[in-house]
């Protein structure tokens, strides 16, 4: 997905045994993209792929990871209640090539030190953006936010159908209506939360009004196409 404007950019469905980081290599990014994603998409083949192709990530490291360090450039982890970057380190980590060839990928490593108190370890490729990547990989909490989207205002907790093929069509039709009540809420800059507007769109499908007037002032809207009946008597 797009980080700014929260709409999938491209999807990609596979079997439930297929593991979730086949994923990666079936994305094609312009160079000087940025990636962010979680721990458990760990292919460092493809990390070393990007990074000749000038496509900077940033992704937590996982907790066995096997690394050497080959240049320590920040290390405030003596330092009494620290937070924010606590180590800034160069390191190299190994991987098996298609020939069975260890190559060493060199990558950044950054412990970070969150305000609640929970420490969280980065990896990059990008030796040049700001040691604060935290805020690169905050990002990802959009994805969260996305899944939240569809799972409560959409059809999604039961098929139709059971083939592959009615179950594509039922989520791409998810998703493409996903992105028109974005694009609708957008435009209508309405102050309604997302399953607000989703709930009064939905009692009123059927209602002739302006969708984003009635949006934006739904009671506004609604006494305008339906003016209130004056008795002369």
């Amino acid at each position: 997905m797009d980080a700014f404007s929260g709409v999938t950019e491209f999807v990609r469905m596979t079997a439930a045994k297929v593991h979730d980081k086949q994923f990666l290599y079936k994305l094609k990014l312009p160079s000087d993209s940025f990636v962010v994603f979680d721990k458990a998409y760990n292919l460092y083949a493809q990390y070393a792929k990007w990074t000749k192709q000038s496509v900077w990530f940033v992704t937590r490291m996982k907790e066995n990871a096997v690394y050497h360090v080959t240049k320590v450039i920040t290390d405030n982890s003596k330092k009494k209640a620290a937070k924010g970057v606590l180590k800034e380190q160069f390191i190299t980590i190994g991987y098996k090539d298609e020939t069975g060839k260890v190559i060493r990928l060199k990558l950044r490593r950054i412990v970070f030190n969150a305000e609640d108190g929970k420490q969280y370890v980065f990896i990059t490729n990008n030796f040049k953006i700001s040691a604060k990547v935290a805020a690169i990989y905050k990002n990802r909490w959009m994805i969260e936010t996305l899944f939240k989207q569809i799972k409560q205002n959409f059809p999604v907790r039961y098929f139709w159908g059971a083939t592959p093929n009615a179950i594509k069509m039922q989520i791409y039709c998810v998703l493409i209506a996903q992105l028109l009540m974005v694009v609708i809420r957008k435009k209508s800059a309405t102050k309604k939360s997302f399953a607000n507007m989703i709930t009064v769109i939905r009692l009123h499908l059927m209602s002739y009004i302006e969708l984003l007037e009635f949006i934006k002032d739904t009671y506004k809207a609604w006494r305008r196409a339906n003016p209130p009946l004056i008795l002369n008597i």
